[in-house]
Formats: C-alpha cells, structure tokens, sequence
C-alpha cells in the first residue's frame, strides 16, 4: 500500500531548481518585495528614498546577470520552459540598464508632480520583472504569464496622472487595445497546445515539422504574429501608440516605446526562430507586410507632427519596421537566421539608446516650456546648447547618420536583407531605404526649430537640468556614441545564439 502511495506522489515531487540561472528574476523580485514593505512601514516618510533603491536594484540584479554571462554554460530549467543563454542574459541587461536610465528620468518628475512615489516604483520593477521573465521563457504558460506581468503595471503607469484626462484616455486606450490583442495571442497559442499537445516551444516546433494540421498551424501562426504586432506597434495595429505616448507620464512613455517595445520582439523572436522554424512561409510573407507597412505610414504621418512626443512615437512605428525586416527574411538557411537575429538584437540595443536620449531632452525643454509642442523648440540652442548637441546626436541617430549608432542599426538589418539573397530580402531593403530618406526630412526639421529659429517672446533664461537627468544624457549620449565608432562593441553584444534554434 504505501508503495502505491509513494509511486503516485514521485512524479508530484519538486522539480530540481538551479538558483543562480533564477538569480536575477529573484533579486529584482526581493527589491520589488522592499519597496512595499518600506511604503507600509514609513507611508510618506519613506518617499524620498524610492528611486534611489529603484535604482540600486535593478544595477544589484545586473550582478547575476554579469556572473552567469562569465560563468558561458547555457541552462535548462523546468523541462525546457525557462532557458538561460547568451540571448536571454543580453535581453536581461537590456532591460535592467533601460530600466534604470528610466528611473533617472522619472525621480524629479514623479517627486514634483504630487506623485504617489513608492507605487509608481513598485508598479515598474514589476512590470521589468515581467521582462526578464520573458528573456528566458521558452514556454507559451510561462510568456503569456511574463508578458501579463509586464502588460499590467504598464496600464496603469500610463494612468498615472489621475486628474489629467489625456493620461486616463492613454491608461484606457494602451489597456483596451492590450487585452484585444492579449486575446488574439493567446487564441492562436491554444491552437498551438491543441496541435502540439506540449507548451514548451522545442516540443511544438518538432511536432509542427511533420506536416500535419498545416491550416490550423498556419491560423495560429498568423494569430499570434497579430498579437505580437499590437505588442510593438506594427501598422496596421499600431492606432493605440501616438495618443498613449502622449497622455501617458513621459518617463512612462520612454518605458513604453524602448523597453515594452524590445520585450515583445524578444517574445516574437522567440516563438519565431524556436516553434515556427519550419514555417517560414508562413510567417515570412505576413512579416514583410507589417514590416514594409510600419517604416512607410509611420514615416509619413510623423511628416506631419507638430508634437515631439507624437513624431517620436510615429518614428518608434517606422522603427518596429526596421526591427521586424530581418524576421521577413529569417527562414531561409541557418546562416541567415542567425544573421537576422543578430541583426534584431543590433538594432534593440542601439535602438534603446537614442530613443531614450531624445525623451530625456525632452523631459528637460519641458521643465521649462511646459509643452512638448515642436514650436516650443524654437532657439533651443540659444539658452541650452548643451541639450541642443544631445538632441542633434540623437535625432541624426535615428536618421542613421554616420558615425552615430543609429547607420549601425540599419546597416545591420541591409546587411542582413541583402545577404538572404531573395526577392523579398532586396525588395524590403529598397522600401527601408527610402524610408530612410523620408525620416531624415522630419528629423532635419526639428533641428532647423532648434538651431536656426529665433527664442519665443525672446526668452533666453538658462535652463536648469537636474543631476538625475543629466546622468540619464550621459549615459545614452555615451552610448549613441560608441556604438557608432566603435561598432565591434555592439558586435560583441549581439554575437548571440537562440537555444533551440532550427530545432
């Protein structure tokens, strides 16, 4: 009796669990855990100290990140549903450093505006918590969970201006249009379980190269590339980014439009180069659309902007373009799919950089205009030509002006279009080049308002930019810098391989 017993409780008994590979998720979790506990202990006395420990734990999580990329051994855990590989730990530091350059900019704004502080913390190391999950997530439980984890706190710090109607219509839009495409996603996941029997992506990915099922397969193909589109703000799904990035807090906007932007490629990628790798017609043809789509109508509706927040969210639409062109050509061979996702990661990283530069410039103009109207511009460089220099390095580094990181992040993806040497690879590379042209229209004119415009009213007062700002330009002027001049820096980096890659 007792040997019936135990043999029905064995396979109930707890998993083998290897902590470092976890580290990360746990040190950002006991952060997280601080950061209420002091908020339910010292209520308002201990506002003052939220961003500092905001800060110090996503740089302490860094930590674990760094010793498991020296340690070099890829990890398994949980039968495959959580991996730990050089893919993974880059997406980690990406989102930990964006994360806490978004903490940089959110200390005198949230602190100044009669801000409940220790929530508004807590809510974003939660939502990056989400992320790192999904760095490592190579199951459909575990990065519908992730991205859910994510998802949430991002509703409601787009919400976060209680009395401002524009911010209530972005935490109302960004959730809405989240869930609708939360739904589809997880609509065309349930296919896949039904097809596969199995949630782990290897264990679909096999079971999907055998030909079977090839209409329900393709439907769910199709199903969860629309959801992941909403996720980054891929034209035609796209509608929801302008007016959430212009109600929502800007350092809220800065973690929408980088951070939240980059988790759902990691998740695509994924899903991509790991479940659908025999698919690849499929999933391409629908790519080079929303790819072709997204650089041209976000390039050319950001022409007509007369907000910065706006053009800049337009010009994150054209630049989900960029990102997803590589993906349009990554089934060919294994060489080619390798290129593309280094070509996804490039772009990723530089990509971090400069947009969140340009939204720490504008968050320092404003503090003294009070607007984020282009106009407001005028004659910047008369009153504040250290922010004038940053805002050129950045915009021209969108534009991929050499020898700024941005030529880099598009050279890559050219490189990785043309090298696939297909119809579909040199006819998207031609689209991305005239968009190219396109965006630098729009950018050039908003250095024109800076450097050539006249002051409104004559105003020329200096404009104080505090230290948390400062160190936010530092350090992503820094960054635009050298991945432009020194591009093997941001070789190394993206010299990442995807376990499960091909099968």
């Amino acid at each position: 009796m007792s040997l019936s017993i135990l043999a029905q409780v064995a396979p109930f008994e707890r998993p083998a669990i290897d902590w470092h590979a976890l580290a990360p998720e746990i040190v950002l979790l006991s952060f997280g855990a601080l950061l209420t506990l002091l908020d339910v202990i010292f209520l308002e006395r201990g506002r003052k100290y939220t961003s500092t420990i905001a800060g110090i734990g996503l740089l302490a999580t860094l930590i674990p990140v760094i010793t498991l990329a020296i340690d070099g051994q890829d990890r398994v855990l949980f039968n495959g549903a959580f991996v730990v590989d050089n893919f993974s730990l880059i997406m980690k530091a990406l989102f930990l450093l964006s994360g806490y350059v978004v903490v940089l900019l959110s200390t005198n704004y949230i602190a100044e505006g009669d801000y409940w502080e220790n929530e508004y913390y807590s809510l974003l190391l939660a939502s990056i918590l989400g992320m790192v999950a999904i760095s490592s997530a190579r199951d459909l439980i575990t990065i519908f969970v992730a991205f859910e984890l994510l998802s949430i706190p991002a509703y409601l710090m787009a919400a976060w201006r209680k009395r401002d109607l524009k911010s209530n219509e972005a935490g109302l839009k960004y959730y809405l249009m989240g869930v609708f495409a939360s739904s589809i996603m997880l609509y065309g996941m349930s296919l896949l379980y039904g097809l596969s029997g199995s949630t782990i992506l290897a264990e679909i990915g096999e079971a999907a190269s055998d030909g079977q099922s090839n209409s329900v397969l393709s439907l769910a193909v199709v199903f969860i590339v629309a959801g992941f589109a909403f996720k980054v703000s891929a034209v035609p799904f796209h509608t929801w980014a302008p007016d959430t990035y212009e109600g929502a807090p800007t350092p809220v906007t800065a973690f929408f439009a980088v951070a939240a932007k980059a988790a759902g490629f990691v998740a695509l990628v994924q899903i991509l180069f790991v479940a659908f790798w025999q698919q690849a017609d499929v999933y391409e043809p629908l790519i080079w659309i929303l790819a072709a789509a997204s650089m041209t109508v976000g390039n050319l509706i950001a022409l007509r902007q007369t907000n910065m927040v706006r053009l800049v969210a337009y010009s994150g639409v054209a630049s989900a373009g960029y990102i997803l062109a590589p993906l349009a050509v990554a089934g060919g061979s294994a060489g080619v799919g390798d290129e593309a996702l280094r070509a996804v990661v490039t772009y990723l990283v530089i990509y971090a950089a400069m947009n969140l530069g340009v939204f720490a410039v504008v968050l320092a103009i404003a503090r003294k205009t009070k607007s984020a109207e282009i106009s407001s511009y005028s004659g910047l460089f008369h009153y504040a030509p250290g922010l004038t220099a940053a805002m050129t390095v950045f915009l021209m580094a969108l534009a991929g002006i050499p020898p700024l990181g941005g030529w880099y992040a598009k050279f890559v993806v050219f490189r990785a279009l043309i090298n696939a040497d297909t119809f579909g690879g040199y006819s998207l590379a031609i689209v991305a080049a005239v968009n190219s042209v396109v965006a630098l229209y729009y950018y050039l004119s908003v250095l024109r308002t800076m450097w050539a415009d006249d002051a409104p009213d004559g105003d020329l007062t200096p404009l104080r930019v505090p230290p948390s700002l400062i160190g936010a330009l530092g350090l992503t002027v820094f960054a635009t810098l050298a991945f432009g001049v020194w591009p093997r820096i941001v070789d190394t980096v993206s010299d990442v391989t995807l376990l499960g890659l091909g099968g």
